[in-house]
């Protein structure tokens, strides 16, 4: 073997155990005691995770007039200091362009450029819906999984909806969805600016929790009427959780994310911070956050992405009311940390949240597992480094973080990518560039690096 892992402390998703770990040629090759190879690195007294895989990513990405602060290069590097070597981001065809052309040009985007290994999502938009013929297309060239907006100027009402999922469901496709109500939500923030409710607190309130439950809701009847697998992006509430577990519990192939921002903070965060939280669906009270919380130990949500959409303070506070604030926060490199440190969680179900599960739903069939004929994406722990978060110890390219003050016991030392140490004692020892494109395959098929 080209490299022993030895003495560490493993933790998969399935337990935690004392094992070394042997790479051949970038895939870990075995998995035992007394191993050997030509180099060694000691691990005692080290925790060994997968290398995390975040499946909602927005680097690089321009929305009202404003680009994202991360790019591919900066936020790419935030995220293996984080102890994350996969991530997922998305792309959206612009007019007269194909969908393989728009997934070929956000792929030469990012190649040459991110630290991480990378795939996207394709985004289905109302101009799309006369192109669903080329969804076939695009599954075969390794992006199954289409990103659909209930909210904003270019959401999709429940019919165009049935119509895209009816044609995913016949490509073997995938649905991801922002389940809000776009109508209810408008006509809230009307009645607010009208009243001159412009401060940011009224965010939460005009993106009611029960009117995003009842969106989801009409996400799984129509899952459920195509016969389309549906995975919910950033669930904030019980009335999503309650909704998505009847029907997983009914048989229906449904999964739930959450985010850092629901899971640690509530909306006293716009009571200090003011605009720099604004993300949608909104930051809500303090017991939606412990249940939420409760969901995800218990197993009702599967998954912890971040919804990485940086701005810099400055963008977000020139804002002359919160409806017009850039929505988005910096999350990438805090995940993995703020997550194992949630009450009630886990080491195994850490990873199964971060690392395990993300990558089976999204078809990265080599990644977020500890077994041989996986890629060695691997991250060794400090599990009793304590750090305080706060944009002085992260490294996205803003100037703030919603999570600063909170502290976190556990920090990634040492970051592997396929074999490669990318993070050493904590600093970034990679170039720019590195990543590789991930094809990937629904179902459980071999998916490669291209």
């Amino acid at each position: 073997m080209d490299l022993v892992i030895a003495g560490g402390t493993v933790v998969t998703s399935e337990g935690v155990f004392q094992a070394d770990i042997g790479l051949r040629e970038g895939r870990i090759a075995a998995v035992g005691q007394g191993l050997s190879g030509r180099r060694r690195m000691e691990a005692r007294g080290r925790l060994i995770t997968p290398g995390g895989v975040d499946v909602h990513v927005h680097l690089q990405y321009h929305v009202g007039g404003l680009d994202t602060a991360d790019d591919f290069a900066s936020g790419s590097r935030a995220a293996v200091l984080g102890g994350t070597t996969t991530f997922l981001d998305f792309v959206e065809t612009r007019p007269g362009q194909t969908m393989l052309e728009a997934l070929q040009r956000r792929r030469q985007q990012a190649e040459g450029r991110s630290v991480a290994d990378f795939g996207f999502h394709m985004t289905i938009q109302p101009a799309d819906l006369a192109n669903l013929d080329q969804v076939a297309g695009v599954v075969e060239a390794g992006c199954p999984t289409f990103k659909h907006y209930m909210a904003y100027g270019f959401c999709l009402d429940d019919g165009q909806l049935l119509t895209s999922f009816r044609a995913l469901a016949a490509a073997g496709g995938m649905a991801l969805v922002h389940a809000e109500n776009w109508d209810v939500i408008r006509r809230l923030v009307a009645e607010s600016l009208e009243a001159g409710l412009v401060h940011p607190r009224m965010h939460p309130r005009c993106r009611p929790a029960a009117f995003e439950g009842q969106a989801a809701g009409r996400v799984m009847d129509l899952a459920e009427l195509t016969g389309t697998p549906v995975y919910l992006f950033h669930v904030t509430c019980a009335e999503v959780v309650e909704r998505l577990a009847a029907a997983r519990s009914g048989g229906l192939a449904a999964w739930g994310e959450t985010c850092p921002q629901y899971l640690c903070l509530d909306d006293e965060v716009f009571e200090r911070l003011g605009p720099l939280p604004i993300c949608s669906p909104p930051i809500r009270e303090k017991a939606q956050q412990q249940s939420l919380q409760r969901a995800l130990v218990r197993g009702d949500l599967q998954v912890v992405s971040t919804d990485h959409c940086p701005f810099s303070a400055a963008e977000k506070s020139q804002a002359p009311d919160f409806s017009r604030v850039p929505g988005g926060i910096p999350a990438l490199e805090s995940r993995m940390m703020l997550v194992r440190n949630l009450p009630g969680m886990t080491l195994p179900r850490w990873v199964d949240v971060c690392c395990t599960t993300p990558a089976r739903v999204m078809g990265l069939t080599r990644k977020g597992r500890i077994q041989p004929g996986c890629d060695a994406d691997l991250v060794l722990w400090d599990p009793h480094a304590r750090r305080t978060l706060g944009p002085e110890n992260l490294h996205e390219n803003v100037d703030w973080s919603p999570f600063d003050g909170i502290p976190v016991c556990g920090v990634p030392e040492t970051v592997l990518r396929r074999g490669e140490v990318v993070v050493d004692e904590g600093r970034l020892v990679a170039g720019e560039g590195g990543g590789l494109f991930q094809e990937r395959w629904l179902g459980g098929s071999e998916g490669q690096e291209s």
